[in-house]
């Protein structure tokens, strides 16, 4: 096996698949400012929507044989399903409502503190480790620096637009409130997005543990998932094929972030366990800003290269730890 060829214990193999779902999510941003008249909410539909049709596609022989086990779990399944549609109705609200630095640093930084409660909360033979309390101090102060230290802050979200194209089309009925009203709306919905987030995350680690191989897991939760997200296509889908150039951008959307992602993703959740997998997930703004700055030309603050690096300390930290007991076989 790789793992042992390289000497990775199952843990950081779990690690190192994350952090390469987390680089590909990051490209996303950049990818959508090539299609600047796409609906965020429509791209994010149509991405997250035919990678849940993908997925479950995939995985249709594993979901055959383990339906059974996915009924005895139609509670969870359903949850993360609907969580999973959720999310970048939420996060790309929270950027409309909050502005995108503080619906970025609330979505992605409440993330892995919600994946933690629920682990506490459902998992109480799962302790968290005093590496994994450090990591998420300096992971939080790093996300914090690097959104808050860019006069223009690249899109940091998984279906990334920016904060202009977001506000014609999220929640537009919040739009004649007082600024400081709609920011609390904004830092709701921001801790929603974390939430949801974390709630799928959760789900699809609790169905693993209980004996659903990933793939079914991760197939059966965007399966579903997509039958709630394609049908508001209808009404944020325009211009998704209008040219060549909105084409290539859905569907590289679709195949690679979202399709090849989750598939590292639900691979990691193998290993690793969801408040972990969260942390890690970090990587996904500095790659985002990364290639801001050399594709897009956004200026960063030294101030938001210092909160880049100790989000790379933070991944160093978590990554590099060994440990052996969240893994459930390498399948």
């Amino acid at each position: 096996m790789i793992v042992n060829r390289v000497g990775l214990s199952p843990y950081q193999c779990g690690a190192t698949a994350i952090l390469f779902a987390a680089v590909l999510w990051g490209t996303t941003g950049v990818a959508a400012s090539f299609a600047p008249n796409i609906s965020p909410l429509g791209i994010g539909a149509f991405a997250m929507g035919v990678a849940g049709i993908i997925q479950a596609g995939l995985a249709y022989k594993k979901l055959k044989l383990q339906f059974a086990c996915l009924v005895q779990q139609k509670n969870i399944l359903l949850l993360s399903a609907l969580a999973l549609a959720i999310y970048p109705l939420a996060f790309y609200s929270s950027m409309r409502l909050a502005g995108v630095a503080v619906g970025t640093v609330v979505s992605i930084g409440s993330a892995p503190l919600f994946a933690a409660l629920l682990e506490y909360l459902f998992n109480t033979t799962l302790s968290l480790t005093k590496r994994w309390l450090i990591s998420v101090v300096i992971g939080l102060i790093g996300i914090a620096l690097l959104a808050f230290g860019e006069p223009h802050m690249p899109d940091l979200s998984p279906l990334g637009q920016t904060a202009e194209q977001v506000s014609e089309h999220a929640t537009g009925y919040l739009t004649g409130q007082a600024a400081p009203q709609r920011q609390l709306w904004g830092i709701a919905l921001g801790l929603l997005a974390g939430l949801t987030y974390a709630s799928y995350a959760w789900a699809a680690r609790a169905m693993i543990d209980s004996g659903v191989h990933s793939q079914a897991a991760i197939g059966g939760i965007f399966g579903l998932g997509a039958l709630l997200l394609l049908p508001s296509l209808f009404f944020t889908g325009d211009n998704l094929f209008s040219s060549t150039g909105n084409a290539l951008v859905s569907v590289y959307m679709a195949l690679i972030p979202m399709t090849l992602g989750y598939i590292a993703f639900g691979y990691g959740l193998r290993h690793i366990n969801a408040s972990s997998a969260s942390l890690l997930t970090l990587m996904e703004p500095v790659v985002a800003a990364i290639l801001a700055v050399l594709i897009v030309g956004e200026v960063i603050s030294p101030l938001g290269w210092f909160g880049m690096l100790l989000i790379m300390v933070c991944l160093w930290v978590q990554a590099t730890e060994k440990r052996a007991d969240d893994s459930i076989g390498s399948e």
